[in-house]
């Protein structure tokens, strides 16, 4: 039997109760890039995310497999397509990864590989990032062939660092035993490029992203995402970074403010959602941009921050307790009927 408070059954009182305690002052969202919805009924399993830096608002995606060579602009404003680049000449086999080079390249990793070492070589695809986004683009891709020191893996994460434009990739191993492994100084589209193993990585990796100043990088996994500190061509671990619950975890990338993570998932109209650094896990440069924007809101006499912690921690406050006085009503109301 289902109790009701005005009309209002508990299973959907207990669920504005959730929604309530669920609402955090100072939302990512709030401070930086909103979240949007990919409205495409052809990408059903958008694996990669990388934001770009020629078009603002404007994130390229790609499928997981079984698609086709094809790489998609997504403007965050509408969540619709504006680009469907068809990489000519390729045949795909598990695309799992896309970023962009400090050259303005859009780099394409063709290197899952589930059965977990099955396949001797993967492939990088790279392209330059079109000027105008219309409809329909085909480009003729570098096709780069890629193996592994200690033999074949699986992988799903492909970060080129914005500096260097070094191409590194994160293995993903549920038995703890992943790595991020780098590739040569330059690519080389005529012979074989062996990554290295630079570090060791205890989760599985779905992506990775570096910051737009190269001194962070973050991986994601299906529901964690960890914070690094990239120091002489390798990581250094700063702990866990906040992550979205998502359908099935599978992309980040950083927006431009370059302190918002934009985590994507699979499915069909799929959600990227923002989250926002803070700590140590914030790259310096952006670091540098909040004390300006601090500076010249203090000047023109806008800008109170401890008025606005203050008032955010008495919303949160009284969100909390207005949830508690909801949900006890409930249960003793829910108590007396069932007695």
């Amino acid at each position: 039997m289902s109790v009701r408070v005005r009309g209002v059954g508990v299973g959907a009182a207990v669920a504005v109760v959730l929604g309530a305690m669920a609402v955090s002052p100072g939302a990512a969202a709030a401070d930086g890039p909103e979240g949007f919805t990919i409205r495409d009924s052809r990408i059903t399993e958008s694996s990669g995310l990388a934001a770009s830096r020629a078009h603002k608002g404007v994130y390229w995606t790609h499928n997981d497999s079984d698609d086709g060579p094809y790489v998609y602009a997504v403007d965050s404003s509408t969540g619709k397509t504006v680009c469907r680049v068809t990489l000519s000449g390729i045949e795909p086999r598990d695309v799992e990864a896309i970023s962009l080079g400090p050259d303005g390249d859009l780099y394409v990793g063709d290197i899952g590989d589930n059965l977990d070492g099955t396949w001797p070589e993967v492939w990088i695809y790279r392209f330059p990032e079109p000027k105008e986004l219309r409809g329909e683009v085909t480009v003729t891709p570098t096709r780069y062939t890629v193996r592994y020191d200690g033999g074949a893996r699986n992988a799903e994460s492909l970060m080129v660092h914005p500096e260097t434009g070094r191409v590194y990739i994160a293995s993903k191993s549920a038995k703890g035993k992943g790595g991020v492994y780098a590739g040569p100084k330059k690519l080389d589209p005529d012979g074989v490029n062996t990554f290295s193993r630079v570090a060791k990585i205890d989760f599985e990796a779905t992506d990775g992203a570096f910051s737009p100043d190269g001194t962070r990088l973050v991986l994601r996994g299906y529901f964690s995402a960890y914070g690094y500190t990239w120091r002489n061509g390798k990581p250094e671990k700063i702990g866990s970074v906040p992550v979205p619950l998502q359908r099935q975890g599978e992309s980040v990338t950083f927006a431009d403010d370059g302190r918002t993570l934009m985590y994507g998932s699979e499915g069909t109209n799929s959600g990227v959602e923002p989250a926002r650094l803070e700590g140590e896990a914030v790259p310096p440069a952006a670091r540098e941009d909040d004390s300006a924007d601090s500076a010249s809101d203090g000047k023109g006499g806008g800008g109170d921050s401890s008025a606005d912690d203050d008032r955010n921690l008495a919303l949160g406050a009284g969100t909390f307790v207005a949830a508690l006085i909801i949900w006890f009503g409930l249960r003793r109301l829910f108590t007396r009927r069932r007695d």
